[in-house]
Order: C-alpha cells, then sequence, then structure tokens
C-alpha cells in the first residue's frame, strides 16, 4: 500500500541555512519509501508557497496552513476565521505545523484552538520544552495544558509531533530527558492516558526528528500494542527537512506488518486510511 506522509517541509528554492528537499528531491525520495502523497506544512516560507507548490503537483500534495495567533490585529479575541475560511477556500487541510513558542493555554493560542474547531480545521502542533530559544508551543512535564485544551475544544481534531509530545508515551521521562529520545521498555505514560482519554487526540509518527519512530521502535511489543489500540488515530509522517535525511518508519511498519506484528487493517490505517479520512472526510 502506497502511503500518504501526513508531515513534511519542502521549498522551491533553498534559502540560507534551511536545506528543505525540494519537492522533485521529495520524489525521489518516496519512491524508495513507498509514499505516493504528502502534506505540506508550511515552516520558513509562506502558505502562498505550499499553495503554489500542491497547484503544480496536485496529485502529489495537500497543504496546510500556518497560522500565527498573533496574526491580524495582535489580539486574543481575534477572528481567526477569517483567515482560516480564506486558506480553506484556496484548499488547504488543515493548520500546522503550529510552532509558536507560546503555552498551550495562552490567551492567544486558546483562540487559535477556538477558530480551528469552529471552521473544522484539524490542527498539527509541535511542543517545545520552554519559553525561549526554542520552537513549538510549551507544556509542562505531564502535558498539564495539552490536556486543558483537548478537554475544551472536544470537536477539534488534534495532532501531535515532537519530542515532549512522543517521549510522554512511558513513565521514565523527566526535565532533562523531555526533548530527546527515550530509550527502554515502556511502562504506559501520558501520552498514552491522554489517547485513552481525548478521542480528538491523534498522532504523527513522523520519524526524521525521531520522536514518533522512538516512541515505536524503542520497545517494539509495546509499540505494536500501541498501534492496534490507536489504530483509528496514528498516521504515517516523515518530517523529512533536507535531502539528506534518514528514515526508518516506513520500513518498520512494513516489517511489522509482513511479519504479523500488527494486523493488515492497523498498517493501512496508520498508513494511509487515517489520513484520507482527515483529508478528504473518507
Amino acid at each position: 500500500m502506497k502511503k500518504i506522509d501526513m508531515h513534511v517541509h519542502t521549498m522551491t528554492t533553498r534559502m540560507g541555512h534551511w536545506k528543505r528537499a525540494t519537492p522533485e528531491e521529495l520524489f525521489e525520495i518516496y519512491e524508495k519509501i513507498g509514499v505516493d502523497k504528502a502534506v505540506i506544512l508550511p515552516s520558513v516560507q509562506q502558505n502562498e508557497e505550499a499553495m503554489d507548490i500542491v497547484e503544480r503537483y496536485p496529485d502529489r500534495f495537500y497543504w496546510f496552513c500556518n497560522i500565527d495567533p498573533r496574526m491580524g490585529n495582535n489580539r486574543p479575541d481575534t477572528d481567526l476565521s477569517y483567515f482560516l475560511e480564506y486558506y480553506k477556500s484556496k484548499g488547504a487541510k488543515g493548520v500546522g505545523e503550529v510552532t509558536c513558542n507560546l503555552y498551550f493555554d495562552d490567551p492567544f493560542v486558546d483562540n487559535l484552538f477556538y477558530h480551528c474547531e469552529k471552521t473544522g480545521m484539524p490542527l498539527l502542533f509541535h511542543i517545545g520544552p520552554q519559553i525561549g530559544n526554542c520552537y513549538g508551543l510549551v507544556d509542562d512535564l505531564g502535558l498539564p495544558r495539552l490536556e486543558k485544551m483537548l478537554a475544551k475544544y472536544p470537536g477539534l481534531t488534534v495532532i501531535g509531533h515532537s519530542q515532549p509530545f512522543w517521549s510522554e508515551i512511558g513513565t521514565n521521562v523527566n526535565e532533562s530527558n523531555r526533548n530527546s529520545y527515550v530509550k527502554g521498555k515502556v511502562e504506559p505514560g501520558k501520552t498514552v492516558e491522554l489517547f485513552r482519554k481525548y478521542s480528538n487526540l491523534y498522532g504523527d509518527l513522523s520519524p526524521s526528528a525521531g520522536s514518533g519512530y522512538n516512541a515505536m521502535a524503542r520497545d517494539p511489543e509495546f509499540g505494536y500494542a500501541f498501534l492496534e489500540e490507536f489504530s483509528d488515530r496514528i498516521m504515517y509522517g516523515s518530517d523529512i527537512c533536507a535531502p539528506d535525511n534518514t528514515l526508518k518508519l516506513s520500513k518498520w511498519l512494513d516489517e511489522a506488518v509482513d511479519n504479523k506484528k500488527i494486523s493488515r487493517e492497523t498498517y493501512e490505517k496508520v498508513c494511509r486510511k487515517n489520513a484520507l479520512r482527515i483529508l478528504e472526510g473518507k
């Protein structure tokens, strides 16, 4: 089965040290790992460039728009639906990757979540470990602020990503290792609890940064069971940023189904069907 990559960054031209893979370079990588379509998440470029790439390659890409919650009037009550509806009309399927360095429950971020729910736009976030000198929405150990928002906006599809999100799949996480790749056997932690408690929480397994792949592969038997339990809400992603990124997740998933560690149904959902449900309502 050809996969849909729910998390990729691409640019048509190089921009300083931001060596993003071009669409054409992505196609070469995708040929090797069995991906036929991907979701572009604007990062250092404008939404319009992502839109232009999709227009050039409509059979290969979807795109999310990137909305900073401080845009517009720089007020926590700005009508962000105005911007979201505009980009939605241009084909955007969601919002992300949200990387503004604010707390999850900051009034500006709360306003973004509110308008994403209102407009039916799924939101994909990156978590950063602190305010300053990093990027991503910020939460404390144990993810209490994320949980607050999941409970407050039950109609919003929220897609989790990054080290501080996936490191909490186990209990052996602390302030010093939460932004890295925690190793060892998994005793189910806060991320598992949140998946069990909130049906609006989804997961992006992007392995380029290592976080999603590490969460599954550090304790394979746990990883297989986790995919089976949450098979309707986990999605394949690559987080390819540069042409030379090393990718392991695609092969890991292929081997898992070939060796009957996960069911064919779960494999198909994670690799493609869950993404199609979000992107096309199928």
